[in-house]
Parts: structure tokens; sequence; C-alpha cells
């Protein structure tokens, strides 16, 4: 029996590395399935496995508890889930106000996320060599509402090399995620944070202003300034996965921290008198979009959410 890191996953096979740094093929025996999460891939990147030399190739037989993962929902008419990485010291998601637009309800549902599953999240604003006046003007408010929440956020370009530096500062001997839309510039920051990758990037479709995808699977690349960084295909949708309701205010700090001024202790905020929470919207002590996300999270119907 041998122990390795996955680190890379093609949904039929897997690449595990072993602490003593050999590289192996693996594959999984028959059904393996989580017993709690309905899942499209029952093993992800990051995952810490057990696997036997069987006949002609190595059978993972375990996989290890997970501190966390991050999970969205495979499909927009499936109940299954896909887990895009677990065992994650940090994630980053890539943000980009222009070239092509990240709305501020998909960046929402990520941070949500990332705080149900307890992962700490950076905001990456890439492509800032590109905009003009009303780009940096929505740039600057974006900025303004996550950093006043906790979310520490960088202004780089994978174009210039801007920030590169304070980004490898951030991510030195922690494993990484990186996430967004594709089309924001993942691969290619990627290959600068650790040059000789030569990841494959893509081009943005003007007609469209979208990204074409060009990371098929998650992989995640060893850095040789320490740690590790996970390249994980583009999202266009984030829909939520096993988030209760009541618990839904959790996950966004901001009304987390307020609602114990709520009058009722078990407020949704959203409909009852004297919520402190819709007080501190009115009064622009909670950003409206934050807001309206939230809103959003706790309205849609059962089936819509995975979307």
């Amino acid at each position: 029996m041998k122990e390795g890191l996955v680190i890379k996953s093609t949904g039929s096979w897997y690449t595990v590395k072993t602490n003593d740094g050999e590289v192996h093929n693996c594959r999984i025996k028959g059904r393996f399935r989580m017993d709690d999460i309905r899942t499209t891939n029952p093993i992800s990147v990051g995952d810490i496995v057990e696997f036997n030399q069987e006949k002609d190739a190595n059978v993972i037989v375990k996989i290890n508890d997970r501190k966390n993962y991050i999970i969205r929902k495979s499909t927009n008419l499936s109940k299954s889930s896909q887990i895009i990485a677990a065992n994650i010291d940090h994630a980053f998601l890539i943000v980009t106000v222009n070239y092509p637009l990240t709305t501020s309800t998909f960046i929402d549902r990520f941070l949500a996320a990332a705080e149900a599953y307890g992962i700490p999240v950076n905001l990456v604003f890439n492509k800032i060599d590109r905009y003009k006046n009303g780009d940096l003007t929505q740039l600057n408010e974006l900025k303004d509402i996550y950093q006043k929440i906790g979310y520490k956020c960088f202004e780089v370009s994978a174009r210039t090399g801007l920030n590169i530096d304070l980004l490898k500062e951030e991510m030195k001997d922690k494993i990484n995620l990186l996430s967004g839309h594709s089309g924001v510039g993942k691969s290619t920051l990627i290959n600068l944070i650790q040059p000789g990758l030569e990841l494959k990037t893509g081009e943005i479709s003007e007609s469209h202003a979208s990204g074409k995808h060009t990371t098929t699977f998650s992989e995640m690349f060893e850095l040789d300034f320490g740690g590790y960084i996970i390249d994980t295909p583009g999202i266009r949708g984030f829909g939520t996965y096993n988030m209760e309701k009541e618990e839904m205010f959790h996950f966004f700090p901001e009304i987390f921290k307020i609602s114990e001024k709520c009058q009722f202790h078990n407020c949704t905020h959203m409909h009852e008198p004297k919520c402190a929470v819709k007080k501190a919207v009115e009064t622009g002590e909670i950003a409206e979009s934050r807001y309206d996300s939230y809103w959003g999270m706790m309205s849609e119907d059962e089936e819509l959410k995975y979307r």
C-alpha cells in the first residue's frame, strides 16, 4: 500500500505523487463513491489517497479525510456536484471587470461556497492594463466592497507582470487554488507565477467578450518557491451546493456580524420587521450588491439552484 497526493485528474485516471517524489498513474476500482456527497468525481486534485499495485495498474482503494473542498453543480440540469479541488490552503478568484465581465453575483456565490467550507479567498483583479475610466471606477467600487468585508484584493496584469511578485509571496508554501470564468487569464497568470509550465492559453471572443475553455481538467503544479498551484477549468456559473437556507447568512461575513442585532433570533433578513441587516443595507453599511446576492441565493427554487 502506498500513499500520495492527487496532482491531476482526468475523470478516469489520476496522477498521484508520493512523498518520495515518485509519480504514479492510478485508476479507481468499480463504483467508488463518497457516502455524504453525490458527485461526478469521487476523487479530486488535492486528495490524499492510498493505492495498491494490482496486475497491470495502480488502483486507488482509499481517500483520506479532507480538511475542506470546493464544490459546484456539475451541470445545469443535474443534481450531482463536481468537486473542483480538495485540501486547499488558499483560493484565488481571478476577476475581470471587463474582457470578460465577472459579475458580483458570481463573486459572491464563490465566496459563500468558500466560506461554507472554511477556505480563505483572495480576489485577484486581472487585466487592469486594459481598463479605461469606467472600468477603473467599477474596479475601485468592487475593491471597496470586498476589502471592507475583509477579503484581500490584488490588482495584477498578466500582460505586463504587474504585482505577480505579491501573488507569489501570498502563495508561498501553500496549496493554492486559482479559479474564475474562462478568459480571465488563469493559465497566463500561472505561466508567470511558475515559468516553464507553458500552459495553453486562449484568446477572448471579441463578439461575445467571453473566454474559451483552455483547461479541461484540474491539475496541480509544484511551485519552485514552495507550495503548489491548482489550475481549474473555467467556470461559467457557480451553483451553491448543500447550503441550508437557515445557515446562508453565515457565509456572508458582514451579514452574519450584523444579524446579532436583529429582533428575532431566526430572522431570515428578508421579510421580518426590525431587521438589523435590512437597516444596514439602507444605510450603506452592507453593500446592496451583496444583499442582492444573498436574497437571490435564499429565494431561488431548489431546481433552479443547480444552474
